[in-house]
């Protein structure tokens, strides 16, 4: 499992790969929402004409590229360090294709201010630690410290959803990853 860690303010950022246990093999310890849909909001950041766009963005990513991408808040961790509780939301609910990897989570705990972007090792060169770094500081970030909780989750989303429908290839997005990190 490849993490990489970048801590930005009081917001942290942690990539980290999604393996997929049976239900079974889920951490009884961790207590996640039920998976409803491509967003799940169970902070409540979102308006209900926010969540359809980006679920319609998360559906159309999908069956234009394949990658699966969520957009998941939670208004408490329980206890667990965000890159735990990351790991094992994918794990539990099985985000991407279980043949190719290719789920990202977009995680947002706003009462312990932090975000993660969460990746499977199959877009591990597609969504990098270089280009999420960049997504939260440019994007997520600014506008989370303006107090648009919102505005920050639709920014990143965009960038992911950008970055999966892109054409470059994995050896040119590693080159301009390289130049902005």
């Amino acid at each position: 499992m490849k993490v990489a860690l970048l801590g930005i303010a009081a917001w942290l950022l942690l990539p980290a790969a999604c393996d997929r246990p049976t239900a079974a093999e889920a951490d009884p310890a961790f207590q996640f929402p039920p998976l409803s849909g491509r967003v799940v909001d169970q902070a409540d950041l979102l308006s209900p004409g926010q969540e359809r766009r980006l679920t319609a963005a998360s559906a159309a990513v999908e069956r234009e590229v394949g990658p699966q991408f969520v957009i998941v808040t939670v208004d408490s961790l329980r206890g667990h360090a965000i890159e735990d509780y990351g790991v094992q939301l994918g794990r539990t609910w099985g985000i991407g294709h279980p043949d190719r990897d290719d789920g990202v989570i977009l995680l947002v705990a706003p009462n312990e201010r932090k975000v993660r972007i969460e990746v499977g090792y199959g877009l591990e060169n597609r969504v990098t630690d270089p280009f999420a770094a960049k997504v939260l500081r440019e994007r997520v970030l600014p506008r989370f410290r303006e107090d648009d909780m919102a505005g920050g989750i639709i920014a990143g989303s965009e960038a992911i959803v950008a970055r999966l429908r892109s054409r470059q290839t994995d050896r040119e997005i590693a080159v301009e990853d390289r130049l902005v990190s």
